[in-house]
């Protein structure tokens, strides 16, 4: 490892250099330089790692997204110096909160803190002993339960009840009204679910404003569309989670909670660098703020017609190439909330071709390169191949392959 001790008796070895030492030039500048040097590691390598074509979605097992170059110069730049954590948060926030149409935003460690820290500073309001108190309500005055629809009710709800909480399962607005009492803390809302509730969202919301109740609704990874980023905020929804790593493409460990201003601030109280409560595990560092910050901004001021244009042209592609193989059809579908992006489902006759869809997967997955596709459903073989995560140019790799391995199971 290259000191700045080993460096000044480096430079001072050097003749042509020896007046560097002495001169105006900085010796952070010649660090720099020295660093420079260095030849970059391909680490992935080294640690015998697969990588993989995406074709299958941003999912949180497969790495999510890849950054886009200028979120990775943020990071980088805001990684050489030194700042107060708080004030990181503060910035950032107003930044965020201005792109969404949120009162207030902060960057959380993922979507699963978001709904966790949102869930406290709902309990917890501006109080430092109910903070510490967490997540233990018996006997604390805070309120204890969260209602939420039975179509929602999946393992997010474990984010919620990390704080304490218990929830309590409804179907219809007037189960709900039977259930809210005064130990109702909130009404929490899963968006990918919606369809699956018999409640929908200004219902929601009406609802829980008529008697005085904090809403939440998580929206994990359902932009595109970008409107989606506010449109929740407008709807009146007192608290918005979103994942920061997947179609937004900011870092993966990173997620937004935004919402009202003084919820946000009382979410703040569970947080890093703060100790003595629930949130102190969910650490978000500054390079992971900044990067998701310039992520939101890249993502509400990008072209989203000329993207949506170029997924259409890889779907095409791969249509295109696979219509020629006998027994094969193709069909793009948007998934309707969650990863609302163009999907092409491949089917093809088994009479025709000897080949299930786990050998398929297996053998794209075995292939050089390596290619991620998604299993799909249904009585016929099939997968699903999503198109918004792929390089320029991969879209001709997948489907060859693809092709190709349908093409040598002919019958």
């Amino acid at each position: 490892m290259l000191t700045r001790r080993k460096l000044i008796k480096r430079l001072s070895a050097v003749p042509l250099l020896g007046g560097l030492v002495g001169s105006a030039l900085p010796l952070e500048s010649a660090l720099a330089s020295e660093v420079a040097k260095v030849p970059a590691r391909d680490v992935l390598k080294e640690l015998g790692l697969r990588t993989f074509i995406n074709a299958a979605g941003n999912y949180t097992a497969m790495t999510a997204s890849i950054m886009p170059d200028e979120v990775l110069a943020a990071i980088q730049t805001s990684s050489q110096e030194y700042v107060m954590l708080e004030e990181v948060q503060d910035k950032v926030g107003e930044k965020i909160a201005a792109l969404v149409h949120a009162e207030a935003a902060m960057v959380t460690a993922g979507c699963w803190s978001a709904l966790v820290l949102g869930t406290a500073g709902v309990l917890t309001g501006m109080d430092q002993k109910k903070v510490s108190q967490l997540p233990r309500l018996e006997g604390t005055g805070m309120k204890s339960e969260v209602i939420v629809q039975k179509g929602h009710n999946t393992g997010y709800v474990h984010a919620l009840t990390n704080t304490g909480v218990s929830i309590v399962e409804i179907e219809t607005i007037e189960e709900a009204e039977k259930a809210i009492n005064e130990k109702t803390a909130m009404m929490w809302f899963l968006n990918t679910a919606s369809l699956l509730g018999k409640i929908q969202h200004a219902e929601w919301v009406a609802l829980a404003k008529k008697h005085n109740i904090p809403t939440m609704i998580d929206i994990a990874a359902d932009v595109p569309p970008v409107e989606n980023l506010w449109k929740f905020n407008e709807l009146g929804f007192d608290l918005v989670c979103i994942s920061g790593g997947k179609a937004m493409r900011g870092p993966q460990s990173a997620g937004i909670l935004m919402g009202k201003k003084e919820l946000i601030a009382a979410a703040r109280l569970s947080a890093p660098p703060r100790g003595g409560n629930i949130g102190r595990g969910m650490k978000v560092n500054k390079e992971e703020m900044i990067g998701m910050y310039v992520a939101v901004e890249r993502f509400v001021n990008m072209d989203h017609v000329k993207e949506r244009k170029m997924w259409d042209d890889r779907v095409a592609e791969i249509e295109g190439k696979l219509k020629t193989v006998a027994g094969v059809t193709t069909e793009m579908y948007l998934p309707p909330i969650a990863n609302h992006v163009p999907t092409v489902k491949i089917t093809w006759d088994n009479t025709k071709i000897k080949l299930t869809r786990k050998d398929l997967v297996e053998n794209l997955r075995k292939g050089s390169p390596s290619i991620e596709v998604v299993p799909g459903g249904g009585d016929l073989p099939s997968i699903d191949v999503t198109v918004f995560m792929l390089k320029p140019g991969q879209d001709k790799i997948v489907v060859a392959r693809i092709k190709e391995e349908l093409t040598k199971a002919l019958v």
